[in-house]
């Protein structure tokens, strides 16, 4: 990955070359913002750099470029650590280094598992940065998402960092910093790399992925500045499908009140594991946004939805307005809050279900 293959992010792009160039590299670096966003591809980019480039360096094995990343353990009672799935990890970089956790899950063979970083990842840490530098020159750590850090493990990297050994780079790539120990927080210098500009995202799905451009500019709009999502579209339209009929099988059994078929609707969502459940709340959540705003009747200007989302919407828009979409927003965000916190899906969505019949009403 090289500065000139990631998309967009100019500003942080020249502040990373400025860095280099001047030869202010600092030992802790925290790239932060939204999924998709180009943070991870551009950590390696400068990580290669660091390492001064060559055929080992592209293939991200390089002797000095370390990987940490949220994982499970393959065997239960067994201890598993990073480089138990480096294989998968450097395959998906190499494939498709704009991607999300749901990417990483189904490479990984996650199916329903919640990936952490354990504590003992700690410990291989340690060892690795202990080592001299086989090439003579810098060392370096990337870790995607610390937020994902076991408390222990996130202590003992916050000593590593307060006392770090001789040029060692540490370069973290978090979607949710607030999530991260403060004191950690503060001991790297932080770089905001927000989320992608529209027509970055357009130019990038015609120019690599010979989208035709009436249709890039639909999946431009529709990603909120998310390759990582933009690639989900293109790549598969049956999820996406599958999540408009869960959507619209709630609203209109909440609109007609049946409740056992609202059960069983929950039962099937709840199975289809967190990752792809959370994935199904973003989509609702993007839907009740779209459905509010098409009442305004400014679709070409303000509406970023499929031709099949836009023809549901001509009779289910005003069923979503200012006297409920505060409310359904509300009951989403608490259904996220909830399934982020390991809460037994089931009753999450029931509960969220029967909700919507109260809420869909008060139009």
């Amino acid at each position: 990955m090289t500065f000139d293959q990631i998309i967009g992010q100019a500003q942080a792009k020249q502040h990373l070359l400025d860095e280099l160039q001047q030869g202010r590299i600092p030992h802790a670096l925290m790239l932060h913002g939204p999924e998709g966003n180009g943070a991870l591809p551009l950590a390696i980019a400068y990580a290669q750099r660091l390492l001064g480039g060559g055929p080992m360096a592209e293939k991200l094995q390089h002797p000095d470029l370390h990987f940490v990343f949220p994982i499970y353990k393959k065997t239960s009672g067994k201890d598993s650590y990073c480089d138990d799935f480096l294989r998968e990890w450097r395959e998906l970089l190499l494939t498709k280094p704009y991607f999300g956790m749901a990417e990483w899950m189904d490479m990984a063979g996650a199916e329903n598992q919640q990936l952490v970083i354990y504590a003992n990842e700690s410990d291989a840490i340690l060892h690795k940065l202990s080592l001299k530098s086989s090439q003579g020159g810098y060392k370096v750590m990337i870790i995607w998402l610390p937020e994902k850090m076991n408390t222990e493990c996130a202590n003992k990297l916050l000593k590593l960092l307060e006392e770090p050994p001789t040029q060692t780079v540490f370069l973290l790539v978090s979607e949710q910093p607030d999530r991260v120990l403060q004191t950690i927080r503060s001991r790297t210098q932080m770089l905001s790399v927000p989320q992608l500009a529209e027509q970055d995202i357009e130019q990038t799905l015609i120019d690599r992925y010979a989208i035709l451009p009436a249709e890039a500019k639909r999946i431009a709009r529709a990603c909120a500045g998310n390759m990582a999502q933009a690639l989900r579209i293109i790549t598969s339209q049956a999820s996406s499908d599958y999540y408009f009929d869960l959507f619209v099988e709630l609203m209109r059994l909440a609109y007609v009140r049946k409740v056992k078929e609202m059960k069983l609707w929950s039962d099937r969502v709840a199975g289809m594991g967190r990752e792809r459940i959370k994935a199904f709340l973003d989509y609702c959540q993007r839907m009740v946004r779209e459905n509010f705003i098409y009442n305004f009747h400014r679709q070409e200007e303000l509406n970023y939805m499929t031709e099949q989302e836009a023809q549901f919407a001509v009779k289910f828009a005003p069923f979503i307005n200012e006297r409920n979409v505060i409310g359904i927003m509300e009951e989403i965000s608490l259904a996220q809050r909830d399934i982020g916190q390991n809460t037994n899906a089931k009753i999450v969505f029931f509960d969220f279900a029967l909700k919507m019949i109260v809420l869909i009403k008060n139009r």
